[in-house]
């Protein structure tokens, strides 16, 4: 069930991360692109503060009964407010923390795990290959967000 693609985005896309921010000083990493837009660092936090969140999801979807999941909002998550608050190294090793946790737990599973579901109002219901791929790509987003804000302070 597991694509060997999934599998190798799951090692390793987040360690991308810390190439596009690696020559950024503070004030770049703060900056906000526009008022009530996320600075890289807020990304950065929002992408860690996310995968307990997405962990914890895949864990009650295995608990069965297609649970469902409301859309995350994470501007008012303590988490999330929390992570905003941590220097970038600190950020970087949560996430590669909690990345190992969530690559272990899902390579562990099996197939008839793999293809239990949960639901949601913007995605509607995915089993946990499908959750993951939402997972992937969502992360992919701020990555790239990142990567031209990034690119954006280097003119």
């Amino acid at each position: 069930m597991l694509y060997t693609a999934i599998i190798c985005r799951l090692k390793t896309q987040h360690l991308a991360l810390a190439e596009i921010i690696r020559n950024l000083d503070e004030v770049n990493l703060n900056q906000q692109p526009e008022p009530g837009k996320w600075s890289i660092k807020a990304q950065v936090a929002h992408i860690v503060s996310y995968q307990p969140v997405f962990i914890s999801r895949v864990y009650q979807i295995l608990k069965g009964g297609t649970p469902a999941f409301s859309s995350y909002r994470a501007d008012d998550e303590p988490d999330f407010i929390q992570a905003c608050e941590l220097p970038i190294p600190e950020l970087l090793n949560q996430l590669q923390a909690q990345r190992r946790q969530l690559l272990e737990l899902i390579t562990s599973l099996p197939d008839k795990d793999l293809l239990l579901k949960g639901s949601h109002p913007k995605f509607g219901t995915l089993n946990i290959v499908e959750w993951t791929e939402v997972f992937l790509l969502h992360e992919a987003h701020h990555l790239f967000a990142i990567f031209r804000m990034a690119k954006a302070d280097s003119k």
